[in-house]
């Protein structure tokens, strides 16, 4: 005997599935927990909350033994596992492991925001999004570190930081197998170095680039906006960077780690790790082309693309200039800003360039003299003034090399 819905005239197979269905109705909710007074329309509901009070998870995963309170959420947490995602996109037919992600992924195209923000109305397309975002005005910080005590106020924020502890890097590049902590900075490295593709284009001038916050850099050219400014000084600046080379330089920084063989201090615990191996000799980066060795694994990427791939990664985004190395990149960027972040405490006198500032209070100042000719013995404050010593006053040698001390070795040709 069939049972029919009195408000949609849908049928029922028995009694009991027509009442079920006739709350969806209703609105009724005759189901209450006894601890919270939380109220449900079907008594499995309630049955599957009452575990969040009594702390039962009765399902656990087969792989890693992780367990939970409801089936469903196996079944979703097993697709972390399998790589499964069975919801696709309608229009881009980009795939989700979850439908919750596959909807809140639809309002990219539809543009739909329908969870706003009470504070200051802002609008999101998902729920957790608003979530973090209100965590933004509470100062709410919730998820604490378990090492190093330090909050935060989102997860995904605590798992990454928990990687500076454990050294973890779990995402790894196809291409050149380089690994990162995040999955954002491992996209970001194919887009910039491999694929080459720039997706991010400015309204005003049509120029593209890799990376969005290039983008953001290079609208400031527009706008003349300099959003990042010294709280010593206050000088402003347009990259955050560029802040970041100003304070080191002009205003110092706290250097917390010391080498315990010769106590020179560092501001970061990675390069006292690195500096250690000058008094080691450690070299273990070795290149797999041609065995060269390096104590840094970012000096063995610079030699990779210097000596063999010739590849120029670092593109300026005002000029179509490209560099080998990041930091040739950030000395060019300063040709076009005019910044010379480098400054004489003695005479004030500005400079782009650290080596410049070096050379200066060497040539200038301390009229110091480290470059000396092997053949006789005369000192010189810079390579340039040895080199062109040698090449004026002994014609008859030939120069063969430079060392990093400074002496200048040559051969002197027979006649």
């Amino acid at each position: 005997m069939s049972h029919k819905c009195g408000y949609c005239e849908k049928t029922l197979s028995t009694k009991q599935a027509l009442d079920r269905h006739s709350i969806t109705h209703t609105g009724e909710k005759p189901f209450t927990c006894n601890i919270c007074q939380k109220s449900f329309s079907q008594k499995s509901v309630l049955n599957k909350h009452l575990r969040i009070h009594n702390g039962r998870k009765p399902f656990s995963c087969d792989v890693c033994q992780k367990a939970f309170s409801q089936k469903s959420h196996l079944e979703r947490h097993n697709r972390t596992h399998t790589g499964e995602k069975p919801f696709s996109c309608d229009i881009c037919l980009k795939s989700f492991s979850t439908k919750t992600h596959r909807k809140c992924h639809m309002r990219i195209h539809t543009g739909e925001k329908p969870f706003s923000c009470n504070v200051c109305q802002k609008a999101f397309s998902c729920t957790t999004t608003l979530k973090n975002h209100v965590r933004t005005h509470t100062g709410e910080k919730r998820f604490s570190c378990n090492i190093c005590l330090k909050k935060f106020s989102h997860k995904s924020r605590l798992i990454v930081h928990q990687r500076t502890h454990t050294g973890e890097k779990p995402f790894s590049c196809d291409f050149c197998h380089t690994s990162f902590v995040e999955k954002s900075n491992l996209s970001r490295h194919i887009r910039t170095i491999h694929s080459k593709e720039k997706t991010f284009f400015c309204d005003i001038c049509k120029k593209s680039f890799s990376q969005k916050q290039n983008l953001e850099s290079h609208k400031r050219i527009h706008t003349g906006e300099k959003p990042y400014s010294c709280y010593v000084c206050q000088k402003a600046f347009v990259q955050k960077s560029n802040l970041g080379t100003h304070i080191r330089a002009v205003h110092g920084k706290i250097k917390q780690f010391s080498c315990d063989i010769c106590q020179k201090t560092f501001s970061q615990k990675e390069k006292v790790e690195s500096h250690k191996r000058t008094h080691t000799g450690e070299k273990p980066f070795s290149c797999d082309i041609c065995q060269t060795s390096f104590a840094k694994i970012y000096s063995l990427l610079c030699h990779k693309r210097a000596i063999h791939s010739k590849e120029k990664p670092f593109s300026c985004d005002i000029c179509p200039k490209s560099f080998t190395y990041n930091k040739s990149l950030k000395v060019h960027k300063r040709t076009h800003t005019g910044e010379k972040s480098f400054s004489c405490d003695i005479c004030q006198a500005l400079f782009v360039e650290k080596s410049n500032l070096s050379r200066h209070i060497r040539i200038i100042h301390s009229k110091e003299k480290p470059f000396s000719c092997d053949i006789c013995l005369k000192a010189f404050s810079s390579k340039v003034n040895l080199a062109s010593h040698v090449k004026k006053t002994h014609t008859k040698e030939k120069v063969t090399s430079m060392d990093g001390v400074g002496s200048f070795h040559a051969q002197t040709i027979v006649e």
